[in-house]
Order: C-alpha cells, then structure tokens, then sequence
C-alpha cells in the first residue's frame, strides 16, 4: 500500500514519536522513508548584513543535515531511509516534496493545538493537510496532548 514515505522533521525529540509510526509503516509495508528538513528562509531575511545571511543560513542547513541524519540512526536496520534539506516555506516545500517523489504519505508531527488556537494560528501541519494530493498521517507529539493517536486524513489537493 505504501511505498514511499515523506517524513518532516525539525530534528526535535517531539517529531521521535511521528517517526514511530512511520518506521512501523516502513516496515509492515517494505516502504522507504524520505526524512525531510526545512529551513525557513523567512524567518532570518530581515538580518542587516549579507555575510550574517550566510553565516545563519550554513547554520540552519547544518542543523538540518543533524535532523534527517538523526532520522537514519533512529531506524530501524530493515527500514531505508533517504534525507533531503530544502529551504523555502515548509508547508510549501513539504506539499511539493511529496508530489514529485511520489510518495505515498506523509507522517508528521503536529503539537495538538486546539479550539480559538488552531483557528487563528494556522500550523504546518495543517497547511499540509489542506493541500497535499496525497494522504497525511497526523501524530500527536504534544507530551501534554490529550490522547497521542494518530489519526489519518486524506484531503485533495485545493
């Protein structure tokens, strides 16, 4: 049922528990994991100087390559992961990432956001599930979070 599958990840020990889920799935289905790392160039374009640009932007891509290679240590011998850093609009990137590669979930993370919260303040993950083709696997990685299931929901593409 599945043969590729994209994991998000911002290299927190939150996203471990998305990540369960997707190396069981990996497993049970002989699918290959793609971990993907973001790094948000918007949130450091207001910096004065270029050379501070670059020093933050090799920074961030750096913290990305620890996360998806964080990601290759977790899993499980049986389980093939690749890894990717991007940078732009995570929820952009992560819906576009998926596409292309053909993959056939994505599994990620959300922090359980709920009532006014969640309806003001749109999250990544939502984004994603509002526009990604393909189906999205939700997991509560909120410690404090209400149940910790993982729920799948499947939205076409606006």
């Amino acid at each position: 049922m599945y043969d590729r599958i994209l994991v998000p990840t911002d290299g927190s020990r939150e996203v471990e528990r998305a990540l369960e889920y997707a190396f069981d799935l990996a497993h049970e289905h002989d699918a290959t994991i793609r971990a993907l790392y973001v790094v948000n160039a918007a949130g450091y374009g207001g910096l004065p100087m270029e050379t501070a640009l670059e020093g933050v932007s090799d920074a961030l891509r750096e913290e990305g390559r620890a996360a998806v290679s964080r990601v290759e240590d977790l899993a499980p011998a049986d389980v093939t992961v690749e890894t990717a850093v991007r940078e732009g609009s995570p929820s952009q990137v992560i819906v576009n990432e998926a596409d292309p590669l053909e993959c056939d979930l994505v599994v990620m993370g959300t922090h359980g956001r709920g009532g006014i919260d969640r309806l003001l303040l749109g999250s990544v993950t939502e984004r994603v599930v509002r526009r990604a083709s393909v189906p999205v696997l939700t997991v509560q990685v909120d410690p404090d979070g209400v149940d910790g299931r993982a729920e799948e929901l499947r939205l076409a593409a606006e």
